[in-house]
């Protein structure tokens, strides 16, 4: 009872972290990983499952978070976006060697994106467009189809995805511009057979144009 102070007193508040005067205990790297895993986990599979067969693209994304656990201090901290760009970019690697030793064709393809297809109306103008893109898709070169997914489907600016090609950021912005114009002039050319005295409807030709600006702003 004896000496009048409160209790407590001369202990410093450790503001709930078990640690004196509050100061944040320091992630251990075991939950780094973890956290890292969680937040990109999903698309970074969707990134190799567009350029891979599914049956190989887990294994590609496990190697991934292998080489983040060996080189975890220079996976970005800050952003999440700025860490899925960094293993998108380790992925790309891990890819490309993947191909080289299945003696596979140099330089990795892109395949159409399915995301949202439970989502979408069951109309005719979306339906249309979904056949014409694919269409479209289809007439690209493989080059032009990384250059687009990466903005379109993956979700980067445009410093991101020069980081992820391993180029220039002007080098990329050059390379996006040329690869929509031949996709909306892929998208314009008529398919085989078509009436050339019918005109596709007006909706379903905005749908298409608009998807040729797909991440415009962020290139």
């Amino acid at each position: 009872m004896g000496d009048g102070k409160p209790r407590g007193a001369g202990r410093q508040d450790d503001g709930g972290t078990g640690r004196p005067g509050g100061r944040p205990v320091a992630a251990s790297p075991e939950e780094r990983l973890r956290a890292l895993h969680t937040a990109t986990f999903p698309d970074l599979l969707r990134f190799v499952e567009r350029r891979l067969p599914a049956h190989e693209a887990e294994d590609v994304v496990a190697k991934v978070f292998l080489v983040a656990w060996q080189r975890l201090d220079d996976v970005p901290r800050a952003d999440v976006s700025e860490a899925r760009a960094w293993l998108f970019t380790v992925a790309r690697h891990v890819m490309a060697n993947h191909a080289r030793a299945a003696s596979r064709r140099a330089g990795l393809d892109v395949r159409m994106a399915r995301e949202h297809r439970d989502h979408e109306e069951d109309c005719t103008e979306v339906v249309g467009t979904r056949l014409d893109l694919a269409r479209a898709w289809s007439r690209l070169s493989a080059r032009d189809r990384e250059v687009l997914a990466l903005v379109a489907f993956d979700g980067l600016d445009g410093r991101q995805a020069a980081q992820v090609l391993g180029c220039r950021r002007s080098t990329f912005a050059m390379r996006l511009s040329r690869a929509r114009l031949r996709l909306r002039q892929a998208l314009e050319a008529r398919p085989d057979g078509a009436d050339p005295g019918e005109e596709p409807a007006q909706d379903a030709a905005a749908g298409r144009r608009s998807w040729t600006r797909a991440g415009g702003a962020r290139a």
